[in-house]
């Protein structure tokens, strides 16, 4: 995959492994943007999550990786955003199934539960990945049809 722009954010259960992932993605000649939070701090991941994939969201970065120490909160808290498409992954059959059937634009991991090498991995498998459409559309398509009926846009009270 080419050079892309990456937001990233985490909690302070993630930012250990946020850390290792700014640095995967120097080393794979992508452009990180990091939204936080710091060292030393203590966050709310809701927070951090909204902000990085508001960045996907609006288009100025292309992706999102999000780590709280589950991933999980992180998923539910970027989904709330219209067009965000995050899931948590465990691996790297995940990792791949997520990009290739749902096009997912975030990814979460999880800092207490991914191993800094296994999410290296799953890092590198999921930017490598690219959507398969075709029946898959279909399915993205249903998606965005709730999306349509059910989300404000982002301006909207």
């Amino acid at each position: 995959m080419a050079n892309l722009k990456i937001a990233l954010g985490s909690d302070h259960a993630g930012y250990d492994l946020k850390k290792e992932i700014l640095s995967l993605l120097g080393e794979l000649g992508h452009e990180p943007v990091d939204f936080g939070c710091g060292p030393e701090e203590k966050a709310n991941y809701v927070l951090f999550a909204e902000k990085a994939a508001r960045a996907v969201q609006e288009g100025s970065c292309r992706l999102g990786v999000l780590i709280c120490g589950t991933g999980l909160g992180m998923a539910m808290a970027a989904n709330k955003l219209k067009g965000i498409r995050a899931t948590p992954c465990w691996d790297e059959y995940t990792a791949r199934m997520s990009r290739a059937h749902n096009n997912a634009n975030c990814l979460c991991l999880g800092g207490r539960v991914t191993p800094p090498s296994t999410a290296r991995d799953i890092v590198r498998v999921w930017l490598e990945t690219t959507f398969e459409g075709g029946r898959h559309e279909e399915r993205l398509a249903s998606l965005r049809e709730i999306e349509n009926r059910v989300c404000r846009p982002p301006d909207e009270p």
